[in-house]
């Protein structure tokens, strides 16, 4: 029987929210190991000027817990 945790991360990219969510697992699995699944609970976008300078998510992901 496997266990999972569920732990909140925050990426952030200057291209698209997609990207921010693609820079965020990445990140996360360097240090995570068993990752599963990620939703996106929150997007936020930072402007400058009436311009977007930056996406960012807040992502919820799930890892399998080692024995």
């Amino acid at each position: 029987m496997s266990v999972a945790k569920v732990t909140e991360i925050i990426s952030e990219s200057s291209k698209s929210f997609d990207d921010a969510v693609e820079n965020g697992i990445k990140r996360a699995s360097k240090t995570l190991k068993g990752i599963k699944g990620a939703w996106v609970a929150d997007q936020k976008v930072t402007v400058d000027d009436g311009k977007i300078t930056s996406y960012r998510v807040v992502l919820k992901v799930t890892f399998v817990l080692a024995d």
